[in-house]
């Protein structure tokens, strides 16, 4: 896809509200037609050479009304701007999203955080604007015809020197499209490193202070700062001097409109009139002149969006960003969003649930009526998440998924996880015990491998292992800047009852009672204001309020003291119910609650059973298990 047909196709998303949107403009331009010719009825009045039948203040009546009329329709213009706008920007952040959440975590951005946001913020932007700059433009047309045909009929010499600038400034405006690109390009690019390296030192706060480097990533940030100053400083000089031709170009008219009218008017060919319509036209052409120029640039600035916008695509088909999809705005129902191309789009539905789905590269329009007949089919939202049978067993063969740059990972697991078991996986650094978890949810995509729930093959395990089949805690919890209640529940409508008993589970009552605010104290970024076991804690909890089938501990508890530890493994043990366990610690808190043990071992299992068992027969564990190795992490 090129830049021309994710145009098209972005105005083909919602025509209705395209073309709403262009009608209302061309009108809002086209009404400056009327008190022109008013003006010039107002001169001509005065010189005597026609009279006007309801004199000079019927004149500034209709001037009046005219300028009133506008002002209306220019309020309505603005509404249906705001319309097409923001749905153009919601859809395209919206699929951009989804298709970076469906892939599996190592892959999910093929950029830094920063350039990200970039892309989020700054390249759906300017996409927006091309689009709206474009209705202006086309919205001129309409007033330049018919402005020309006018001002044609009284002097074609006249008509002609209104036109110059026009030329000239397209002319220029094409002559700076390889500048406006690059530097363009640059000062995008800029502004994402310095975007990223903020994000990069407020996530690594303590590292900078231990190693005692603030200075030197100060100094790195102010280079990037220099380098973004620079490529902003070309990249507005650049668009002043277009702005420069924009402006200078209608001058020029104006002058030689002024300098011909004199030789004109002396003959009497031209009346007073006359100068004044083709002056106040002048200032409405020259405005299809500079909305010319405005759509050209930001056209070429949308060209290097979507390049990057791709990107973020690592490869899939462009037309996953203009697919069809429920977006929250307006009256319908969520409808299933079904995409073009390499890749499914992930549908957020009312209620937090989602679908996905592929349909093949053809009719969008064809796409969105299948999506409705579904709708109306199931007389709800389509729900794309798997609503998997009541687990059962979760048995995984030959799970593999070697790490590109170092070939560590791991190699050919087989596990067996029953109902209600309690499974520990353990093992010295590096073993591969936190690979295997995010293989086994899809977070890493596995290279070989099937797993398969209740007997049945699990297609996609990153679209299947989510709430309610099986909730997750990563090695490093992730906390947002926001209320530590907005923390565990992350949008789930959870009761008052379903939170105390998660908050209990994971040893969290007491801490929440202590601090100022309780439920409704603000974490800070990253839950900065929390000690390294309460964040670990508030994840548990995250996860236990999801009330899932599978859970799964990524080293749960290694920042917790021990009696804190013993009692979330007790509360948790007891209070699952017939929920599954698979955790991933090499502590004896958790290795004496097991019902099974996997010892792992440079990625291949290197043995299974109790830990009564295991300490028979295996090393490692009893290294592990007697202390040898107290450093033991959970990768």
């Amino acid at each position: 896809m090129n830049t021309r047909h994710f145009f098209w196709r972005l105005l083909l998303y919602r025509p209705v509200f395209y073309f709403s949107n262009l009608f209302a403009w061309m009108v809002i331009h086209m009404a400056p037609l009327l008190p022109g010719l008013i003006t010039k009825a107002f001169f001509d009045h005065l010189e005597g050479t026609y009279d006007f039948p309801y004199g000079i203040w019927g004149i500034a009546a209709l001037l009046v009304g005219a300028a009133l009329a506008r002002i209306a329709l220019i309020a309505g213009g603005f509404w249906t701007d705001a319309n097409f706008r923001f749905r153009i920007s919601t859809l395209l952040r919206r699929n951009m999203l989804a298709h970076v959440l469906k892939e599996p975590g190592a892959k999910a951005i093929p950029c830094s955080p920063g350039e990200a946001i970039s892309n989020f913020r700054d390249d759906v932007d300017h996409t927006e604007e091309a689009m709206s700059w474009s209705v202006d433009m086309f919205g001129l047309i309409g007033f330049v015809i018919v402005s020309s045909y006018i001002l044609i009929s009284i002097d074609a010499q006249m008509t002609f020197f209104v036109f110059v600038p026009l030329i000239l400034v397209v002319t220029a405006a094409q002559i700076a499209t390889t500048r406006v690109q690059k530097y363009r390009a640059a000062s995008r690019a800029a502004t994402a490193k310095v975007t990223s390296s903020i994000s990069e030192m407020f996530s690594n706060v303590q590292a900078i202070q231990v190693a005692g480097a603030e200075t030197r990533i100060v100094r790195r940030f102010e280079r990037l700062s220099d380098e973004r100053r620079q490529s902003m400083v070309k990249d507005k000089l650049i668009t002043e001097a277009l702005s420069s031709v924009f402006t200078n170009s209608v001058n020029l008219g104006t002058g030689l409109i002024l300098v011909l009218a004199g030789y004109k008017m002396r003959s009497g060919s031209f009346t007073v009139g006359d100068l004044s319509l083709f002056i106040y036209y002048l200032t409405f052409v020259t405005q299809l002149i500079s909305n010319v120029g405005n759509f050209m640039t930001y056209y070429k600035q949308m060209a290097i969006s979507f390049g990057r916008l791709k990107d973020m695509l690592q490869g899939a088909s462009a037309r996953i960003l203009t697919a069809p999809a429920f977006i929250g705005l307006g009256k319908r129902r969520a409808a299933a969003a079904e995409t073009a191309g390499a890749g499914g789009v992930r549908e957020q539905g009312d209620g937090g649930r989602s679908a996905s789905g592929e349909a093949a590269v053809g009719d969008t329009m064809r796409t969105t009526a299948k999506a409705r007949r579904e709708e109306d089919r199931l007389g709800a939202d389509v729900a794309g998440t798997v609503q998997a049978d009541p687990l059962q067993v979760l048995e995984v063969r030959g799970l593999t998924y070697r790490y590109p740059e170092t070939g560590r990972g791991i190699q050919g697991i087989d596990l067996r996880l029953e109902r209600g078991s309690f499974t520990v996986i353990t093992g010295m650094i590096g073993s591969g015990k936190t690979t295997l978890l995010r293989a086994l949810l899809g977070l890493l995509p596995a290279e070989g491998g099937e797993i398969a729930w209740n007997g049945r093959r699990v297609e996609t395990p990153a679209d299947f292992f989510v709430p309610p089949q099986s909730a997750y805690t990563a090695q490093i919890p992730r906390l947002y800047s926001d209320k530590l209640r907005n923390n565990i529940l992350l949008g789930l409508p959870g009761t008052d009852g379903s939170l105390e008993q998660a908050l209990h589970a994971a040893v969290m009552e007491d801490d929440v009672a202590q601090l100022q605010h309780g439920l409704d104290t603000m974490v800070g970024p990253r839950g900065v204001k929390l000690s390294g076991g309460q964040v670990q804690r508030t994840a548990a909890a995250r996860m236990l309020v999801r009330d899932a089938q599978l859970y799964v501990f990524d080293d749960l508890s290694s920042a917790l003291d021990v009696e804190t530890e013993r009692k979330l493994w007790e509360r948790l043990f007891r209070d699952r119910g017939e929920a599954t366990c698979l955790v991933v610690s090499h502590r004896k808190a958790a290795l004496s609650h097991a019902d099974h043990i996997i010892v792992l071992k440079d990625g291949t299992i290197e043995a299974e059973g109790t830990a009564e068992q295991l300490l028979a027969v295996s090393p490692s564990f009893r290294q592990l298990w007697h202390g040898e190795e107290s450093h033991a992490g959970a990768k």
